[in-house]
């Protein structure tokens, strides 16, 4: 398995933002960590979707998922709970 999957409490910050989001034709949903850990590994590595390693599933599938949710607004939602949380300097990175 990858190195650099997050870990329990982050996947707790994040499950309840995306349980929120309802799945557009009321399939199953993959695993949304697995998922969600192939997007950070993309916006970590700057690597294209295509060259997304095969343990995070399909890289289609996990794209076609970043863009249900963003299309949703999940990462504005996401960025104004962080925003609101009042975390400590040391505790945010943003990197661009």
């Amino acid at each position: 398995m990858a190195r650099n999957l997050m870990s329990d409490d982050e996947w707790a910050f994040f499950e309840g933002f995306i349980r929120a989001v309802r799945h557009p034709n009321g399939r199953k949903p993959a695993d949304h960590r697995l998922v969600l850990d192939g997007i950070f590994w993309v916006a970590r590595t700057g690597a294209p979707w295509r060259d997304l390693p095969e343990e995070f599933g399909k890289w289609s599938s996990v794209y076609r998922q970043f863009r249900r949710w963003t299309l949703a607004g999940l990462w504005e939602d996401i960025l104004d709970a962080l925003n609101h949380a009042k975390l400590a300097p040391d505790k945010l990175q943003m990197i661009d």
